[in-house]
């Protein structure tokens, strides 16, 4: 059974209050009252785990190049600012984060991003929150080190044998594009009683739309648009 979603999920962090999947992004939904936040994981060259969306580095830090071929020590010598996995988790912890670990591997390193950050997920996470990625190999990766932890199904829109996608993957909610949100979606998802959660919804409106539809939680760019109290589990 999964576990209580809180409503309101920072993405990547804080979302646009600050630099994406960064622990002062944690910082900013901690003084928002934020119960939960989600962030993306990809290894280094040498294999560790650090708090990176693209799979180059340009974007979001000061360095360049492919992250899948920089060393860690490349990587924070050229921006100080990219924390590891366990730095972000170390934050979650004292924050009381329940916390959306999506696995984003770079190209050809499906399954060992997902067996990597597994393994260390199965040593130190207490399991608060719930393991997702756009990439099945990754999270079929990470379900066999975490055998006891929720998993969500992440896709785009709700594919045609997403029953069968769950269950292998043993999975205890859907994550979905708010935009893929349709009847027939809510329907299927209804019947199943599957919990669902949208991605990524910055007004308020269409969040209390999804929330009426029977969606569980809204991940968002905009937390500050809801008050502590509104940010409680469902």
């Amino acid at each position: 059974m999964v576990r209580a979603y809180p409503r309101i999920i920072a993405h990547r962090c804080g979302g646009v209050l600050a630099p994406e999947n960064s622990l002062a992004g944690l910082a900013v939904a901690a003084r928002l009252g934020c119960r939960a936040v989600e962030f993306d994981v990809m290894l280094t060259a040498d294999g560790v785990p650090i708090l990176m969306h693209d799979e180059t580095l340009e974007r979001t830090t000061r360095c360049n190049g492919l992250v899948a071929e920089r060393n860690f020590a490349e990587i924070r010598a050229c921006d100080t600012q990219v924390p590891t996995l366990a730095e972000a988790m170390d934050a979650c912890r004292r924050h009381g984060f329940w916390t959306n670990i999506e696995i984003k591997p770079a190209t050809g390193h499906e399954e060992a991003t997902g067996t990597t950050v597994g393994e260390w997920l199965a040593a130190h996470w207490d399991g608060n929150g719930v393991v997702s990625s756009f990439s099945e190999k990754s999270a079929l990766a990470a379900r066999r080190q975490l055998p006891g932890a929720t998993f969500a199904l992440l896709c785009e829109a709700l594919p045609a044998d997403w029953r069968a996608r769950a269950e292998c993957m043993q999975a205890a909610a859907i994550h979905l594009a708010a935009e893929c949100a349709d009847a027939a979606a809510v329907a299927q998802l209804g019947v199943a009683r599957m919990p669902w959660g949208c991605w990524t919804v910055n007004d308020r409106r269409s969040a209390d739309r999804l929330f009426a539809q029977g969606c569980v939680a809204v991940f968002t760019d905009r937390p500050d648009l809801w008050s502590s109290e509104e940010m409680q589990p469902t």
